[in-house]
């Protein structure tokens, strides 16, 4: 991360335009995750302390976490109505407030993390997010992407798609709503709930993110059974900027609080990988009860057919909807091409 800070320190059209403002400006930041919360939290933390540096101290950003502000899905109104200046958080957390937010979390069967990042910057998906929020008064920014996420931890073993037909889950956005569709109940819940709901019986299964966050939770503790991912494969968060009190702001500032937000992303992403490697390598030693699964084909396939008719209905729920289904559509089928050649190809002919 330092590394990645001295880099832009050192250009001077960013740095020299910051050296000639006298300007004093403080931001109030309010996010999901519950105080000194790994990765999702503490990357927050890390934004408002390269926002300092870069700014020289011009900028200072106070972050509150859920434990300050009492709610952990409040994001979206926060920012929308000027209470915070800028929040962090998961867009499809607020599909209640807005179903087009949903599209810019992750799609399921959709886009790997490499795919979706170059989607956002480079394929027009960054545009057609801001172009959803800024009817809310907000401007967006990618947080960090978890990657891959797992299927999730189920007290019971899935063999059949009526093993799903009741189920209680928690789990967000599409997943939740293709989960429905072959009879699941989905819920959200907060993360400072989840063991306990899960424990209690009030859910029968939930997905969360993997093993770079997962294991410390004590999910495996009630729910031995922990499937790999279909619903979520590029989980991205979001900063949210008020919009008024963003181009209230000089230009150099504007500059560093998006710059900071595209390197904080950068280094979510990369500590959440590191992460979730370390606590892989390590699963079967240290937590000898679970028990690795993947949803049998028969599953999968119900899955597929719930999530296209899901986004059937949604291309035809709105004009804005339908665009954004289809540029999602047209750079997975050209970025996927070049995943599969070059890094799926690679790791079939190595794989031993």
């Amino acid at each position: 991360m330092k590394k990645l800070m001295l880099a832009v320190l050192a250009s001077s059209a960013l740095f020299g335009s910051v050296a000639v403002q006298a300007a004093d400006i403080e931001l109030k930041l309010a996010h999901t995750w519950p105080k000194g919360f790994p990765l999702f939290g503490t990357s927050v933390d890390e934004y408002a302390e390269l926002v300092k540096e870069l700014s020289d101290g011009r900028i200072e950003v106070k972050v509150d976490s859920r434990n300050k502000h009492k709610s952990a899905f409040g994001i979206f109104d926060f920012v929308k109505s000027g209470q915070y200046d800028i929040g962090q958080s998961a867009s499809y957390y607020y599909g209640g407030k807005d179903p087009d937010t949903l599209f810019f979390t992750t799609m399921p069967f959709g886009m790997t993390s490499a795919e979706q990042t170059a989607w956002f910057y480079e394929g027009g998906g960054l545009d057609l997010a801001n172009e959803v929020y800024g009817k809310h008064g907000i401007e967006v920014m990618p947080a960090g992407n978890t990657g891959m996420q797992m299927g999730g931890w189920f007290r019971k073993e899935i063999n059949s798609v009526d093993d799903l037909k009741g189920l209680k889950m928690r789990i967000p956005g599409f997943g939740g709503k293709v989960m429905a569709g072959v009879g699941a109940i989905p819920t959200n819940i907060p993360a400072g709930e989840l063991f306990q709901a899960l424990e209690r019986g009030t859910i029968d299964a939930l997905e969360w993110v993997g093993p770079s966050l997962d294991l410390r939770m004590g999910f495996h503790k009630v729910a031995p059974f922990y499937y790999s991912g279909w619903h979520e494969p590029s989980t991205e968060l979001m900063y949210f900027f008020n919009q008024e009190k963003m181009q209230s702001l000089p230009e150099w500032a504007q500059s560093i609080l998006r710059n900071a937000a595209k390197l904080t992303a950068h280094n979510m992403t990369t500590e959440t990988f590191h992460a979730s490697a370390e606590n892989w390598s390590q699963i079967s030693q240290q937590f000898p009860d679970v028990q690795i699964k993947q949803f049998p084909a028969s599953v999968i396939a119900a899955l597929r057919e719930s999530n296209e008719k899901l986004i059937t209905a949604e291309s035809e729920r709105s004009e804005i909807a339908a665009r954004i289904v289809a540029s999602q559509k047209a750079y997975l089928e050209k970025a996927r091409a070049w995943t599969v050649i070059g890094d799926k190809l690679y790791l079939d002919s190595v794989s031993e």
